[in-house]
């Protein structure tokens, strides 16, 4: 019996002895359990530091040069106006008028403000070329506008209801020429213009960018009750003049420039001592920044 008791006892004493060794264990797998997370801590806080001190540094050399993309090689634009203007569409621009916009566009200072009257077989070229600042396009059908921008999230473009008829040209120039000390001014904001060829019912953003580059290429205007584009020409004059910072001159392109209604519209407003060449379709204008008292769109309106 004291035998038996003996290694009873001997057992039981082993069993507490057992019950440290588990207790000395989890203790060890608790102790590296935090070092791990400690030391994953360090690690993130050490990454993160170094993060925002990469994008601080990046920050910092964008906002120097005004850029976070370097521009388009000389092959690549002339890879994206090759295939741009040998495409099947029938309505394509020329490849001699598209690379007249696209030399201009290079040489905009960058963020370069691009601004286009008309969605059409060259807007996603348009967006590409001047990849390093803001292009907006404007259009006459809301739906089109709504479609390409869901198609495209890219494209920045708004919707604008024309009020004017080709018809109405002669009617609507010589309204404008007698508003040009009121309404019609050739220095103004159209957000508060009551002019019948000023576009104002765009967002008021809109009217508060200086615009560098801007091509009329729409819209419709090719029988008489088409809106025409007088308004879009008379308002790329207006936007062109009343820059307020920037560069003082303003690229302002006329698309079928060849059309009689394009190029009457755009001696009146865009004037032809401003005309700077005229090829083909396209009729290129450089606009300088005008005195807000001035009356006259062009000399010989004096």
């Amino acid at each position: 019996m004291k035998n038996n008791i003996g290694s009873n006892t001997k057992l039981i004493l082993l069993h507490p002895y057992i019950q440290k060794q588990g207790s000395s264990n989890r203790l060890l797998w608790v102790l590296a359990f935090i070092s791990f997370f400690t030391l994953a801590f360090l690690l993130t806080l050490i990454y993160t530091r170094e993060s925002i001190t990469s994008y601080t540094s990046v920050a910092a050399v964008s906002s120097i040069t005004g850029s976070t993309n370097p521009p388009l090689s000389n092959a690549v634009v002339r890879a994206l106006t090759h295939y741009a203007s040998n495409s099947n569409n029938t309505e394509h621009m020329s490849y001699t008028d598209i690379k007249q916009i696209s030399d201009v566009l290079r040489q905009c200072q960058q963020p370069c403000n691009l601004l286009v009257f008309g969605l059409t077989h060259e807007t996603l070229l348009w967006k590409a070329l001047n990849h390093n600042g803001r292009t907006v396009f404007i259009d006459e059908n809301r739906y089109y506008a709504a479609y390409i921008e869901e198609k495209y999230p890219g494209i920045e473009a708004y919707d604008v209801q024309y009020t004017t008829k080709l018809s109405e040209m002669k009617e609507l120039i010589a309204a404008a020429k007698e508003q040009a000390r009121n309404e019609c001014k050739p220095v103004q904001n159209l957000l508060f213009s009551e002019c019948k060829l000023g576009l104002n019912d765009l967002p008021n953003q809109f009217y508060e960018v200086n615009w560098d580059v801007i091509l009329v290429d729409g819209p419709r205007g090719y029988w008489p009750e088409a809106p025409g584009r007088m308004s879009a020409i008379f308002t790329a004059g207006v936007l062109a003049r009343s820059k307020k910072s920037g560069n003082p001159k303003t690229h302002v392109f006329v698309h079928d420039f060849n059309q009689k209604v394009d190029r009457i519209t755009s001696e009146e407003f865009l004037c032809k001592e401003n005309l700077v060449k005229s090829k083909h379709m396209l009729g290129h204008f450089v606009i300088g920044r005008m005195d807000p008292n001035s009356y006259h769109f062009c000399r010989n309106h004096i």
